[in-house]
């Protein structure tokens, strides 16, 4: 992969959130929190909306919103959040974010693809302003890459995991497991401030989904690709990496 270096513009910008979990509604932008270091970004949480899947049916072709008699649907709502924060500012853009669960893997293609024509369709020229990502298999399966911060709140004695984490089966059912008590709010929201994104995406080989977000976010705000969460030699997930390269020339 390579080693793809930022413009020398830097410009402040700001991340809108549009998220499916409950969990991320509350604290993706503390999870995000690394990203904001260089000081060239902020994360503003924006709506919490619910999963899109693949239609089956041809009657439930995206209409553009303003067409005669055009009913709104899912994902012409999904664009409406987007091109309004959008509009706000000349440095605004948008991440949708997605639980990639384990039923979901198989037609994550299909799935990034309603949710990308959504945005298309209602954006048009500045649909790049905008991308998908996958948190797999939920945000809680980034925890068990750095057990201190679960011990920690838990009083557990959990242990780093020692494959990839974004192929534990339900996350959230383990911790639960650990626990009775888990609360994934209350209990999450502690275990992600005290969570090192560098341990958790610190092996080249896993965390794809979460660290093609990171190399999008990067890119936007005029960071480079560095060896920092192993952006410049790591993994990424094929399917919504395509973004990051689709930025070439625009920031």
């Amino acid at each position: 992969m390579p080693n793809e270096v930022a413009s020398p513009t830097w410009k402040f910008v700001r991340f809108g959130l549009i998220v499916t979990g409950k969990g991320e509604y509350e604290f993706l932008d503390r999870f995000l929190r690394s990203l904001t270091s260089s000081g060239h970004c902020a994360f503003i949480v924006l709506a919490r909306i619910g999963q899109l899947r693949p239609r089956t049916s041809p009657k439930h072709k995206l209409k553009i919103v303003g067409g005669k008699g055009s009913l709104p649907t899912q994902d012409e709502e999904l664009g409406i959040y987007a091109r309004g924060f959008i509009n706000r500012g000349p440095n605004n853009f948008v991440l949708v974010i997605d639980d990639l669960e384990k039923g979901g893997r198989p037609m994550r293609e299909d799935v990034y693809n309603r949710y990308r024509s959504a945005l298309d369709g209602l954006l048009g020229d500045r649909a790049w302003k905008a991308a998908v990502f996958f948190l797999v298999n939920m945000l809680e399966a980034y925890y068990f890459a750095h057990a201190r911060a679960v011990n920690e709140v838990l009083g557990t004695a959990l242990e780093d995991y020692s494959g990839d984490v974004e192929d534990i089966p339900h996350p959230k059912n383990q911790l639960k497991q650990l626990d009775s008590r888990f609360d994934e709010i209350q209990h999450g929201r502690q275990i992600v401030e005290g969570l090192d994104l560098t341990q958790v995406l610190g092996r080249a080989e896993t965390c794809r989904g979460l660290r093609s977000l990171f190399a999008w976010c990067r890119r936007v705000a005029g960071d480079p690709l560095d060896t920092t969460f192993r952006l410049a030699n790591g993994e990424r997930e094929p399917i919504t990496s395509i973004q990051v390269e689709s930025l070439d020339g625009k920031v």
